[in-house]
């Protein structure tokens, strides 16, 4: 397994913005090195402790999506991908911090939109269910319980937030407000039908996908263009099909372990209140969030 990063440094290439898991450097004026470093975030809170092997799975599962659902696969929409070794780009320095964990990706103009489609009631999905019956202004039927499965997959958006705030849900005419109606309808469309398709590879490997989010941006061109991860356990709810029971969350193939382990986190004798500064993860914590993480990846790797 590779060394733990949890922040590059690289003195090849110039650092354009570090996310809450990638860093990205600017490779000339229209492409994107993107670096997934082993930081893990929740709550949006970045934690202190790296999840060893992290970034390297996460890149391992994103290209495996990229290329079932992309124009070598199902094609069911353009993605960011240009197909290039990213290691060609940096020095021989350089090369231990993008090896097995980057992307070369194209310079898009990013929406401000998170993309995320449910397929089953979880996490706030289903605390926003309880206490209105709706999810983002999506009407859902009565008398469901906890990880019910949705009669069809809803797209329930989300507004993003700038670094340390919380994404904002949203509804289908406030994405419209901002990205005017034709693009959303192809945002909630293509979302959609990626979605359905993962669920159903996914499916062949074991694993239930809960719900996920894709993040979209536009081209020179002003082309639709799927970008960022795609189905990785950072942006998706993993369930192992085989302890799937309707009322209870299985235990799911994601950082879910962590959100659970944080619920009940103090700092200095106090609960944690899910802001920075976080609490210090404990080696048993990071070991089960690397297992499970790896053991999405076991799964889908034999497909």
């Amino acid at each position: 397994m590779l060394a733990a990063l949890h922040t590059s440094h690289l003195t090849s290439l110039p650092l354009l913005a570090r996310g809450k898991v990638r860093d990205n450097y600017g490779v000339g004026a229209d492409q994107i090195l993107m670096i997934a470093s082993d930081r893990i975030s929740a709550f949006d809170v970045v934690m202190d402790q790296a999840i060893p092997g992290k970034g390297a799975l996460l890149t391992q599962m994103a290209l495996f999506w990229f290329n079932k659902l992309g124009p070598l696969g199902l094609n069911i929409c353009p993605n960011h991908l240009t197909g290039e070794d990213p290691i060609q780009f940096v020095s021989p320095e350089d090369r231990p911090q993008v090896e097995g964990r980057s992307m070369l990706v194209k310079r898009l103009t990013p929406l401000p939109i998170e993309a995320v489609v449910r397929g089953y009631l979880a996490g706030s999905g289903w605390s926003e269910y309880k206490a209105s019956q709706s999810i983002c202004g999506v009407g859902v039927p009565a008398n469901l319980d906890n990880a019910s499965r949705l009669s069809e997959p809803i797209f329930t958006p989300a507004a993003k937030a700038d670094a340390g705030e919380h994404d904002e849900n949203i509804t289908f005419n406030q994405v419209a407000d901002k990205v005017g109606v034709a693009l959303a309808n192809k945002i909630r469309d293509y979302s959609i039908s990626l979605y359905m398709a993962a669920s159903d590879i996914a499916a062949q490997a074991g694993i239930i996908i809960a719900d996920t989010k894709f993040e979209f941006g536009l081209d020179k061109d002003g082309t639709l263009v799927l970008m960022d991860e795609i189905l990785t356990p950072d942006s998706s709810r993993y369930w192992p099909a085989e302890n799937y029971q309707v009322g209870s969350n299985p235990p799911s193939f994601d950082k879910q372990f962590l959100r659970d382990w944080l619920e009940h986190a103090t700092i200095n004798g106090a609960p944690w209140g899910k802001t920075f500064p976080p609490p210090t993860l404990p080696k048993d914590v990071i070991s089960n969030t690397t297992q499970k993480y790896q053991e999405a990846w076991n799964r889908l790797s034999k497909l």
